[in-house]
């Protein structure tokens, strides 16, 4: 399976999946939403791996995040939990996988500065709605903007290739900002417009960093 094929498939996927959301079809969006993150997981495996030890993190991260997509498809109230604690410890594979292959350079320390301003702005926004979840989203912002941060050091690094940087800076930005779509969904305001903008995000991230995999050498 090449990787337009796999494009393909998940652009098809998505759309399904974004008409299942809008009609509020809950026995159909478990089994697509499925599907499609499994198909970020294919396209990982697929890649060349020449950074043996980046791939193993990467595909393991992915695995996390597919679990938490399973866990977020079903009744919020009783497996949202449940979800951000995968995606948390996708977000750590990231990370480590990020500054394996990486050296601390000056966007680190720039790019790290900006996130967490960024992050901090968020908290507080969502800080009067959490309730009982403050601290477990308070620690989720801060590990994701670790992940970001570690984005901006493979960037910064020109010991890496130019477009493989690209994609693991786009890809970890896009998956940033899906989650805070996820938050308003969740917190804020349930509207199928969270949903319409943060999952094709969300997916977009996840494909470019399954298929930064072969393109960092």
């Amino acid at each position: 399976m090449g990787n337009g094929l796999i494009v393909i498939l998940a652009l098809i996927l998505l759309t399904t999946l974004l008409y299942l959301e809008k009609r509020e079809n809950r026995k159909g969006r478990l089994p697509t939403k499925i599907v499609l993150s499994m198909l970020f997981v294919v396209a990982a495996l697929l890649q060349p791996h020449p950074l043996l030890a980046y791939y193993r993190f990467l595909l393991l991260g992915l695995l996390f995040c597919l679990v938490g997509d399973v866990f977020l498809a079903l009744p919020p109230e009783k497996m949202f939990l449940a979800g951000l604690i995968s995606f948390l410890l996708g977000h750590v594979c990231y990370v480590v996988g990020f500054f394996y292959v990486s050296t601390p350079n000056g966007w680190t320390l720039t790019g790290t500065l900006a996130t967490v301003v960024v992050s901090g702005g968020i908290y507080l926004w969502l800080k009067p709605h959490l309730g009982a979840m403050k601290f477990p989203v308070f620690f989720y912002v801060v590990v994701i903007t670790v992940m970001l941060s570690g984005a901006w050091t493979v960037l910064g690094d020109s010991g890496l290739t130019r477009s493989g940087r690209i994609m693991v800076f786009a890809g970890a930005l896009s998956f940033y900002f899906s989650d805070v779509f996820v938050a308003r969904d969740r917190f804020l305001k349930y509207q199928f417009i969270n949903r319409l903008i943060g999952l094709p995000m969300y997916y977009t991230g996840q494909f470019l960093l399954a298929f930064s995999v072969g393109l960092l050498t």
